[in-house]
């Protein structure tokens, strides 16, 4: 096999991987009615579904790299698809919540590993110069692809075979890739890895942050004060105490805190977590609005977001000449500002609407998103030591997914007394649901208007244009 093929079945193998990644970030979203009519979810437990995965991935992407380098990137990347098809399998098989949220932490623990194994075997297997370029623009645009086509395919699978279609889909990718990867893929080690790896730093922050979602989730059910709530909220936020402790006195810490005195980072953290708060619950919420408002079947609720997805994929043009004109904090403020517009044009919606009304919010909302996402990133390694650069966008990617997690429960925490205690989907009045989900837009758009003020503070540079425009080119 000669050697351009040869890269081009391995760049194949990665890519994969990265688009099953994204799809499971947004197929599960239109299956998320007829999943909790299956076992009996309420709306409040129904996050769950969403945060087990966030979670996971989260607390364990910063260990994933370290862990890549000291076994081997190839392997890491093997058992990573491994944990993420089992998964997925048993996700398609469970038949009761406890059962499905433990598959869904499964997957976030796989991608949380197999996340840094991809990008580091992107640059072990490619030179460096155009070839490599080439490889990591195709990587990313497999992101932005399974996310725009994971909503369609979600309501497609769950419309004409079942929810349990949208985790048994990842399977025979998966069992391809762990197949060829032996074959097609280099196996590469850090050449100079620490033998250490804190496995209890990222125990306690995975812990600590599912006690205190489990928490923001109990709570409004059983009350603030309710020991059965009350008691593992402690108890998770002593974890995450003891993780701040853990990593001041490791020699080899997830998380090196002296980075956070950069402002640029720490602003792209925090921008991450409002963003994935904001932007990353609309899908939760719309869903329950094109579904148990509108009636929508799942493939219909899916395309009702075909218009966001086409006008993030227009905004994505349009980043290069917003990093020179306003650079980093300009650019993330504006794609905040249009959220909180297109979050308050979503709070006009009716129970008696239809999909054209969802489409002027959701195309603002589209661009803006296309704005922050991946300026976040470039915000993130502005100041920051080449060696250090994994390290920083791994904190990004943690303070996405757990933004998301948290954002989630504390909006389902605030519109609890509307949506009732113990009501199920099936069991809600429309127009009780529809006022939930303007109220859940309202906070959404709040937290947007936070980041706003959170770039221009943490993110605004001396001559950032010019020099965030250059590093998105390069």
């Amino acid at each position: 096999m000669n050697s351009t093929r040869h890269k081009g079945l391995a760049l194949t193998i990665l890519a994969l991987s990265q688009l099953i990644l994204a799809l499971d970030y947004t197929i599960i979203f239109v299956a998320l009615p007829s999943l909790a009519a299956d076992l009996g979810f309420s709306a409040n437990q129904l996050q769950w579904v969403i945060s087990a995965f966030s979670l996971a991935f989260g607390g364990f992407l910063l260990i994933g790299g370290r862990l890549s380098d000291l076994l081997g990137r190839r392997r890491m990347f093997i058992i990573a698809m491994g944990i993420f098809g089992l998964g997925s399998l048993l996700g398609g098989l469970a038949d009761s919540q406890l059962f499905l949220i433990m598959a869904r932490g499964l997957q976030g623990i796989g991608g949380a590993l197999l996340s840094p194994a991809t990008l580091s075997l992107i640059m072990s297997n490619f030179e460096e110069g155009p070839e490599r370029n080439r490889a990591l623009g195709i990587w990313a645009a497999m992101g932005g692809v399974g996310m725009s086509i994971g909503l369609l395919l979600g309501g497609v699978l769950t419309s004409f075979i079942g929810w349990e279609a949208t985790f048994f889909v990842n399977v025979p990718i998966a069992v391809f890739v762990i197949i060829l990867a032996p074959i097609m893929l280099v196996e590469s080690k850090a050449a100079a890895v620490k033998r250490h790896f804190d496995a209890l730093g990222a125990i306690s922050v995975t812990a600590g942050m599912i006690l205190i979602v489990n928490y923001l989730i109990q709570a409004p059910v059983v009350g603030w004060l309710h020991p059965s709530a009350i008691i593992p909220g402690i108890i998770g936020v002593i974890l995450l105490l003891m993780f701040v402790v853990i990593e001041k006195r490791t020699k080899d810490p997830l998380i090196p805190f002296r980075l956070f005195r950069i402002r640029s980072l720490t602003g792209a953290a925090i921008t991450a977590a409002l963003f994935s708060a904001s932007f990353g619950t609309l899908y939760y919420f719309l869903t329950l609005y094109t579904q148990e408002v509108l009636h929508y079947s799942a493939i219909q609720s899916g395309l009702s977001f075909l218009p966001l997805t086409i006008s993030a994929f227009a905004g994505a043009k349009l980043i290069n000449k917003m990093l020179a004109k306003v650079g980093a904090a300009g650019t993330i403020a504006s794609g905040m500002g249009l959220g909180a517009i297109g979050f308050m044009l979503l709070t006009q919606l009716s129970e008696h609407g239809s999909a054209w009304g969802i489409i002027p919010g959701t195309v603002i909302i589209g661009i803006g998103q296309a704005f922050i996402f991946t300026t976040m990133f470039i915000a993130a390694s502005s100041g920051i030591d080449m060696k250090e650069q994994g390290v920083a966008s791994a904190i990004v990617s943690t303070g996405q997914q757990i933004g998301g997690a948290v954002g989630l429960a504390v909006i389902m925490a605030i519109i609890s007394a509307s949506l009732g205690t113990n009501a199920t989907l099936e069991t809600m009045e429309p127009s009780d649901l529809t006022g939930a989900i303007h109220m859940a837009f309202i906070i959404d758009a709040v937290i947007a208007i936070i980041g706003i003020l959170v770039s221009f503070l943490a993110l605004k540079q001396k001559n950032a244009a010019v020099m965030e425009a250059g590093s998105l080119q390069e």
